[in-house]
């Protein structure tokens, strides 16, 4: 996990330091002047992208420093892009989310991707439209309801196809680019009665910059756009070869290393009624290091460093930068997940299971009342799976 989230905040430096991502955010605000549609694409498509890629946060950091290069109080950045990020956070950074609870439950993989498939994308039609009931009130949202029905569904279809026919990892990638392409050709045809090109007095605060509410339309060539997008369509790529299972398959036969924890493997065993038959737990971590989609992020960011002008010494430099940018956030991950596994090998998370299992048809409430809870206390959906998906199982 921190190897994909380390990596992905390495690409977004090296396109940040050479200004390509000032590029990238001015050829976004030239899609519509409209701040509903704006918001609509950087908060809901844009970061769907990059909830794919990274998720743990990223989007949210990201989208709401662009939206506010716009102009967004950073109340509204922060607070809109939050609920933007409603939709895609289960199949977050390539699927570590469902990932994660298949591996501490022991459920298939697939059939858990498939039955979230068949759910979540209901709820990614409601989203756009909520977040933009929140942003504006009721009536200026059904000003641009064509808008959001076409961002709203081109994300749905596509993350309830590859998560019930492929399985989890390009869920968000695939599902926020095509988002992204439907929501930009929509937009060249279609164009709000009365468009919005300035803030709402309720989500205004005395910390925004006091700036012209029409931008004029910033002329940067096509050549510039270009490569300002190209990184993130490197990392495109190579994210789709890192999610196709075959690629991974022959990655692991490359070179796989397993370690048995001592002292923990085969030391633990589960007994009836938490199982059917008693068995011994494994503890064995796999050093999957090609297969590892963050070692596909990497190389992406490398390319896209190199296609940049980067140098081998300026690559160092600002991947040592990125590392030590985030290390506080990389050994609150750690921590969160060693937790999840220490109920897990130490039996609470069964001895809490099977408590809440006596509330009968209550359970459905206590249910979601624990999802809520492990993931306010995590700060993370992957951790809350890892800390309560064993108990929500049993």
């Amino acid at each position: 996990i921190g190897w994909i989230i380390l990596n992905v905040i390495f690409l977004y430096q090296l396109t940040n330091e050479k200004g390509e991502f000032d590029v990238l955010q001015r050829n976004i605000r030239n899609i519509s002047d409209d701040r509903r549609l704006q918001l609509l694409f950087i908060a809901f498509s844009f970061g769907a992208f990059f909830e794919g890629a990274a998720g743990f946060g990223t989007p949210v950091a990201v989208t709401a420093a662009m939206l506010i290069g716009l102009g967004f109080s950073p109340l509204a950045a922060s607070g809109l892009s939050l609920i933007a990020n409603t939709a895609p956070v289960a199949y977050g950074a390539l699927g570590t989310p469902v990932i994660a609870l298949a591996a501490v439950t022991g459920l298939d993989l697939h059939e858990l991707s498939g039955m979230i498939g068949r759910q979540l994308p209901f709820f990614s039609m409601i989203v756009p439209f909520w977040l933009i009931w929140a942003f504006v009130g009721f009536r200026r949202m059904l000003e641009v309801w064509p808008a959001l029905l076409v961002a709203g569904l081109s994300f749905a279809i596509p993350q309830y196809v590859i998560s019930n026919f492929h399985g989890p990892w390009l869920v968000d990638v695939v599902a926020a680019v095509v988002s992204m392409v439907s929501l930009a050709l929509f937009l060249r045809v279609w164009r709000p009665a009365r468009p919005m090109t300035e803030a709402p007095r309720d989500w205004s605060s005395k910390d925004v910059v006091d700036e012209p509410h029409e931008h004029p339309k910033d002329l940067d060539s096509r050549q510039a756009v270009f490569k300002a997008w190209l990184p993130w369509v490197i990392l495109s790529v190579f994210v789709f070869l890192w999610g196709v299972p075959q690629i991974k398959a022959m990655l692991d036969g490359i070179w796989i290393a397993k370690f048995p924890v001592a002292g923990l493997d085969n030391l633990v065993q589960k007994m009836p009624p938490v199982v059917a038959e008693p068995h011994l737990e494994a503890a064995v971590f796999n050093l999957n290091l090609l297969s590892a989609t963050g070692t596909g992020i990497f190389l992406a960011a490398i390319v896209a460093g190199l296609v940049l002008g980067y140098g081998p010494a300026a690559l160092v430099r600002l991947y040592g930068k990125t590392l030590y940018l985030i290390r506080y956030s990389l050994l609150t991950i750690a921590c969160m997940l060693a937790l999840g596994y220490v109920t897990r090998y130490s039996g609470t998370d069964a001895t809490m299971g099977l408590a809440f299992a006596q509330a009968g048809w209550f359970y459905p409430l206590f249910g979601t009342l624990l999802g809520w809870l492990g993931v306010a206390v995590t700060g993370s959906d992957t951790a809350s799976n890892v800390l309560f998906g064993g108990l929500q199982k049993i």
